[in-house]
């Protein structure tokens, strides 16, 4: 089947299998997603995860929870969207609840947080945000 917005795909499942308490979530997998899962283990949102197979990618994410059991990510939110493209200059990608959560920017070089293009003076495409 094919799916229309992968990314937001992702998120969704994401959301969902945090809802059921589920440790892990598989996905099909993609380069940009991979780079996604990249920066949520990097920034500590997830425990890990896995980019495998050669013909049929497959993601596998380990989802992190606090020792009450509350999911560690609280929401996940797509910015741009297919039909609706959301660009920002390094000067206007939005900062996530007073600098409590992260932006996710795809820029010239590379898939980055949007601390991180800030600081690099980059805009880019904002893909989506978490907290």
């Amino acid at each position: 089947m094919s799916v229309s917005d992968p990314i937001a795909d992702m998120l969704l499942r994401v959301r969902n299998a945090q809802k059921a308490g589920l440790q892990e979530v598989e996905m099909p997998g993609s380069r940009l997603k991979g780079e996604i899962a990249r920066i949520f283990k990097q920034e500590g949102f997830i425990a890990g995860y896995t980019l495998a197979g050669d013909p049929k990618r497959v993601l596998l994410l380990t989802l992190k929870y606090t020792v009450d059991g509350e999911p560690v990510i609280c929401g996940l939110s797509r910015i741009s969207k297919p039909g609706l493209r959301r660009f920002a200059g390094y000067q206007d990608i939005p900062q996530v609840l007073n600098g409590l959560g992260i932006s996710v920017v795809s820029t010239s070089h590379g898939v980055m947080t949007g601390k991180e293009a800030r600081q690099r003076k980059l805009g880019g495409e904002v893909i989506c945000t978490i907290w």
